[in-house]
């Protein structure tokens, strides 16, 4: 049987949801090893004179506890 962890990550990026979903995941398993899964559980976007300037997700990452 496998222990799974759960924990919760901010990020942004200048480009796009999935780009800022690709820094998270790269930068966690630096340190969090035998990550399984990253849930998107939002998405927002900073705004400034009417166009969009940045994009921000908070993930649920799954990794295994050894």
């Amino acid at each position: 049987m496998a222990v799974l962890k759960v924990i919760e990550i901010l990020s942004n990026s200048e480009t796009s949801w999935e780009d800022a979903t690709r820094k998270a995941v790269a930068k966690a398993s630096k340190s969090v090893k035998d990550i399984k899964s990253a849930y998107v559980q939002e998405m927002s976007t900073s705004v400034e004179d009417g166009e969009v300037t940045e994009f921000r997700v908070n993930l649920k990452v799954t990794f295994v506890v050894k």
